[in-house]
């Protein structure tokens, strides 16, 4: 739980919040503020498609080592066509910078394996006891079927990774406004300026995968990110950082159908009502997964 600044918002008691299991209430069983060292595991894209965008990787390593505490771990692992490990969990934060500045990029065109790659990761963390997140560095672009994704998804419902993805690209994702058209501008677009850059070829590509990034986040009870400039990125991993640090735990008794349960967490004001965490005059953002999976009946 975040105050509008990204910073965690502690003294909340049980009798603040309220679970709500479709639109019905379930009462809390268990509840506890935890403050532990996190576990984050840096997942990073090589792919042709950020190559030439590739600095903001670094941009990005730096902000988040002045983001972790001295006892919190990290890992990097890279991707492409799938995932590949490059640092195990290290509380030496300096090795995930100089690591980070060796990252090979691949070049020409290939597959990229996005949801496969996050996939492999979640396997790759299930031994990791304590609290785990993954930081993903990406475009979110992805070239496998969308099956890929339904499998995916599937999987993180069953898991307690959260995961917390921050957009590559800045500019390029965002559609530029329409000019009127003039005749000037009609020979201007008809031979366009050498040096800059032209609209993005298939710009419905960045939408699906903006909207594969909100879901990763959605899912998993983290927050996705979209930096248009890297001065962002200082403030994003800040917020990531208390997102980790600092965690309420709320329990409930789980249900005994083996279906997928939509969780509302809210936060109860003085009069008993819920305060509103969403809109421009919000004071809090609550953070947590949008539900979970639950076991089957028992024989």
């Amino acid at each position: 739980m975040l105050d509008r600044h990204g910073s965690f918002i502690g003294g909340m008691a049980q009798k603040d919040f309220r679970v709500l299991d479709g639109a019905a209430e379930q009462p809390i069983v268990f509840f506890t503020s935890v403050e532990a060292p996190a576990q984050v595991l840096v997942l990073v894209e090589t792919s042709p498609a950020v190559y030439l965008i590739h600095h903001q990787h670094l941009i990005a390593a730096y902000a988040l080592l002045e983001g972790l505490a001295p006892d919190d771990k990290v890992a990097l692992i890279s991707y492409d066509q799938g995932p590949h490990p490059i640092l195990p969990f290290t509380p030496d934060k300096p090795a995930l910078a100089a690591a980070l500045s060796q990252l090979q990029y691949t070049l020409g065109t290939g597959e990229l394996n996005f949801f496969d790659s996050i996939s492999a990761v979640i396997d790759w963390l299930a031994p990791v006891t304590g609290k785990k997140s993954i930081v993903i560095l990406s475009t979110g672009l992805d070239s496998s079927p969308p099956s890929r994704w339904d499998l995916l998804a599937q999987k993180l419902r069953a898991n307690d990774v959260v995961i917390f993805p921050v957009a590559l690209g800045g500019s390029l994702r965002q559609p530029r406004p329409k000019k009127k058209k003039t005749a000037k501008n009609s020979r201007e677009a008809a031979s366009p300026t050498p040096g800059f850059a032209a609209e993005p070829a298939n710009p419905l590509s960045f939408a699906k995968a903006d909207t594969a990034l909100l879901s990763l986040a959605k899912i998993t009870g983290g927050h996705a990110y979209f930096p248009v400039s890297p001065n962002e990125f200082e403030g994003i991993y800040r917020e990531i950082a208390a997102a980790l640090r600092h965690q309420y735990v709320l329990g409930i008794t789980p249900a005994q159908d083996g279906r997928f349960h939509s969780l509302t967490v809210q936060v109860i004001g003085a009069g008993g009502q819920p305060v509103p965490a969403e809109g421009k005059n919000a004071e809090y953002r609550v953070i947590a997964r949008e539900g979970y999976l639950a076991p089957g009946p028992q024989p």
